[in-house]
């Protein structure tokens, strides 16, 4: 098949990209050059994919662009253009794969192409996206997991396909040490009284550690240094450590955080918001580690309850961390392992995808 992707223009996708999206679409293209079909991306002029053609929309991604004076208008025209240049080519492959940030942009010239367009959403659901994919009604759009698919009452969701990891990059190691390890974003988002909402759950996480005396190794990329300096740093001692620079772009290498996944006694998915999938928590297993996370959003389609971690009602608060890190040393590293490359691997979810482009054009070419 000849392949379009529709990149994000946040970031630029590269081999050692560490954010969610940019790996997942790179992992994504690198599997089904594999298997010898041909992919163009659209995207910024610094990703670098080998084996694939980019075509450049803007020369380097918004993290990286200059200032402007109104960055949400040079972001949006960036957008624009983007949504240009897939009316313009659309047309010469068989199929275009959308991930877009945000993903509803390029739906708009959608009916424009004779090209199908498969959407991956890779964000949490709410109602004013739901209302908004409702309008696309004849895009093939994917969601993430069973939970996220429930977040979208009126758009019709095509399919769910799981995110996938490179197992072979997340290597199992059965010998662990006794630290926790948490990793995730800071995030902006705020609740009405101007408290930090805290989606990823490292409160949760610094308070398990205290009240059970263990080590806690954290890191993350950090949206609003506020949060980091007001509700992190004052907790931070020998015991409970940020790993690496504190920066607005996750600055650990992938190497550097699986040996932190490797060596972990569990890792910590102590999540407040409803998680669409939880890539680390694939990555936390395929090293051999076990994972404890509140029941929110995928968190208990991914972990195994009572078998790679444990599933804990988010009602049931630290007391319910407490007693699932009690019982983290039943789990077994190899059952970890096992489970992700049964379910979350990456040649899984391009097979996955595959299957889904080939349904589609079949659909098109029968007129359905």
């Amino acid at each position: 098949m000849h392949i379009l992707f529709a990149s994000l223009l946040k970031r630029k996708i590269t081999p050692d990209v560490r954010s969610s999206r940019p790996r997942i679409i790179y992992e994504l293209i690198q599997g089904l050059l594999k298997k010898g079909h041909t992919i163009d991306v659209l995207g910024t002029g610094d990703s670098i994919i080998p084996g694939a053609r980019i075509i450049p929309v803007i020369p380097s991604d918004w993290v990286s662009m200059p200032h402007f004076e109104n960055q949400f208008y040079a972001e949006t025209a960036s957008l624009a253009m983007l949504a240009a240049k897939i009316k313009e080519i659309g047309s010469d492959y068989e199929i275009i794969h959308n991930h877009t940030y945000p993903e509803f942009f390029n739906l708009l010239v959608a009916d424009q192409i004779k090209t199908p367009i498969i959407t991956t959403i890779h964000t949490q659901g709410f109602d004013l996206l739901d209302d908004t994919f409702a309008k696309f009604a004849n895009t093939h759009l994917i969601s993430l997991s069973k939970a996220h698919r429930s977040l979208f009452k009126k758009t019709n969701i095509f399919r769910i396909i799981y995110n996938g990891i490179d197992t072979d990059l997340y290597k199992f190691g059965e010998e662990k040490k006794d630290y926790l390890l948490w990793l995730g974003r800071l995030a902006k988002s705020k609740n009405k009284d101007g408290s930090f909402s805290d989606p990823k759950g490292v409160k949760w996480a610094i308070q398990l550690a205290k009240e059970t005396d263990h080590e806690l190794l954290m890191s993350g990329n950090i949206e609003d240094m506020e949060f980091f300096e007001k509700d992190i740093k004052p907790h931070l001692n020998e015991k409970i450590r940020w790993i690496g620079p504190v920066s607005q772009e996750l600055a650990l290498s992938k190497q550097e955080v699986i040996e932190l996944m490797q060596n972990a006694k569990c890792f910590l998915m102590t999540v407040n918001w409803r998680e669409p999938f939880g890539l680390v928590m694939a990555e936390a297993m395929s090293c051999g580690t076990p994972v404890i996370g509140f029941d929110r959003g995928a968190v208990p389609e991914v972990i195994a309850d009572g078998k790679t971690g444990f599933v804990v009602p988010h009602d049931q608060g630290i007391d319910g961390l407490k007693k699932a890190l009690e019982k983290i040393h039943t789990i077994k590293p190899s059952d970890c392992r096992a489970h992700v490359e049964e379910h979350f691997s990456n040649k899984i979810m391009v097979a996955e995808y595959e299957k889904a482009y080939k349904d589609i054009i079949s659909q098109k070419n029968n007129g359905s």
